[in-house]
């Protein structure tokens, strides 16, 4: 095993991985921004170093600045979390040439299935489904003539791409062509790369990926599926495991099909296979991921798998610790992505000062968290500040949780999404597992009345906290006359506090 390991990253990623190496007796190096000096990261590692400028363009995606200070801190390996430089296979090689082990996949797995085009050629090859489109990167009137051939409506897709950006979905043929370049031109500025291909839309399909692991002795596992399907706009925000859309046949075809891909790369170490499921129960395989996915704690909350342990593990030349045998998912688990933004304003980014924060716990509940009370939150990096999960015997039990754990989370200083998902949590619809990938953005909304109390009901809990800290606790009955009485009570409170 290594001794020292640098995390090239920040955040909540950043602690989960740091707090996976104490564990396993190493000693730990952090990196950071300017504007993160202060950052819980920075706090737990071992050791921590500045790298640059608050852009991450300055600073984290410098792959110089991260092997010059690995190389002056003399540590063994790398992990680079997710984001940032977790799938650019620039950074893996300039750690090679470092003589630092990457804590990911090879080089060659990463170029092959980080080019979503390569990566449906090679695994159709293996026999696993695909989802309907072309196969090359085509000039703009040949994929044109394709696409009237797969069938409208389509999607175009970034070869390069994630997150949403270079992805349009045409309706209409004469859509088509200006479709395609604006497609271009944002992959170009996203990715460096304009290519572009066509898919088949699956109408009203669910989004499930396949956690698996791989070492370097050959041996290739999965761990169960992720049901991934509540997403805005491509971003997913709930994830839980198992999926309640599967039995257990299409499971068992699922994961041998997700191994059959990982083994058509040669890939080693983590990853995840994503799939789209219709609604007659077939799936496609639709892009590998070849990192650590951000909701990796929910496989390892129903497996009891350590998944960073096992990354590092790997990469030091260990084989796996498990055989597909020894992998069963128990219960139910599910996690909640709790980012700085206003769901009842669009989902626009919020900043400033996290002035209060109680955070949930007790049986059943994991918080992973980058933020503290006292953190600026800023506009540089992604909204995301932690993620809450709650584990339970079978999916009523875990959402009955997670609502509980939601009443317990207050974040008081900024807004947060947490209103979004107690919002969810409340969905009849969710609640009874129908849903599909365009449930939020088509049959969803947040309920703009209450918004207004609620701040004002912010305003108390901030006041009974400043309050508890003085004194004591106190016991104060739910304001009468609504919104009205909830802020005449605000004012009291404030003068008691002072």
């Amino acid at each position: 095993m290594f001794k020292k390991v640098l995390v090239a990253n920040r955040g909540e990623i950043a602690v989960r991985v740091l707090r996976a190496c104490r564990e396993l007796g190493l000693q730990t190096v952090a990196v950071y921004s300017d504007v993160d000096r202060n950052a819980l990261h920075v706090r737990y590692a071992d050791e921590a170093y500045a790298i640059g400028p608050a852009p991450a363009r300055e600073s984290y995606l410098r792959i110089d600045r991260i092997v010059d200070v690995a190389v002056r801190a003399k540590v063994d390996a790398i992990h680079p979390g997710y984001g940032f430089l977790a799938e650019n296979d620039h950074f893996a090689r300039a750690c090679a040439q470092a003589g630092i082990v990457f804590v990911g996949p090879p080089v060659e797995a990463i170029r092959a299935m980080g080019n979503k085009i390569e990566a449906r050629r090679m695994v159709s090859k293996q026999g696993v489904p695909v989802v309907p489109g072309i196969f090359d990167a085509l000039p703009d009137d040949e994929m044109i003539a394709a696409a009237h051939k797969v069938g409208f409506p389509v999607m175009i897709k970034a070869a390069e791409g994630g997150g949403g950006k270079g992805m349009r979905r045409v309706e209409r043929a004469e859509d088509l062509p200006g479709a395609i370049a604006r497609a271009r031109s944002e992959a170009q500025a996203a990715f460096g790369d304009a290519t572009v291909y066509i898919e088949k839309i699956i109408e009203n399909a669910r989004h499930i990926e396949v956690q698996i692991l791989a070492d370097t002795k050959g041996n290739t596992i999965h761990l169960g599926e992720r049901e991934c399907s509540i997403q805005r706009r491509h971003q997913k925000l709930v994830e839980e495991s198992p999926s309640p859309a599967l039995d257990n046949g299409t499971r068992k075809k699922m994961g041998k099909d997700a191994v059959r891909a990982a083994q058509a790369a040669n890939y080693v170490n983590a990853g995840t296979i994503e799939f789209l499921l219709d609604k007659n129960n077939k799936y496609y395989f639709l892009e590998m991921n070849t990192r650590l996915q951000v909701e990796h704690p929910v496989t390892e909350l129903v497996t009891g798998i350590d998944i960073v342990k096992e990354m590092l593990r790997i990469a030091s030349g260990r084989p796996l610790s498990y055989k597909q045998k020894d992998v069963h998912q128990r219960g139910w688990a599910i996690e909640c992505r709790i980012t700085a933004e206003d769901p009842y304003n669009g989902f626009l980014p919020s900043t400033g000062r996290i002035s209060s924060l109680y955070e949930p716990t007790g049986p059943g509940v994991r918080l992973e968290s980058g933020v503290y009370e006292g953190f600026e939150v800023g506009l540089h990096y992604d909204p995301l500040i932690a993620k809450l999960l709650v584990w339970g015997p079978d999916r009523a039990a875990a959402i009955m949780r997670m609502k509980r754990a939601l009443s317990e989370y207050k974040i008081l200083g900024i807004a947060t999404s947490i209103p979004f998902h107690q919002k969810l949590f409340q969905s009849t619809s969710f609640i009874g597992g129908h849903f599909d990938t365009t449930f939020l953005d088509d049959r969803f909304t947040m309920d703009q009345g209450g918004a207004e109390e609620n701040e004002k009901i912010a305003a108390i809990a901030a006041v009974l906290l400043t309050h508890d800290r003085r004194q004591h606790a106190l016991t104060i009955p739910p304001p009468a006359g609504g919104a009205r009485g909830a802020w005449k009570r605000y004012r009291s409170l404030e003068g008691m506090a002072r």
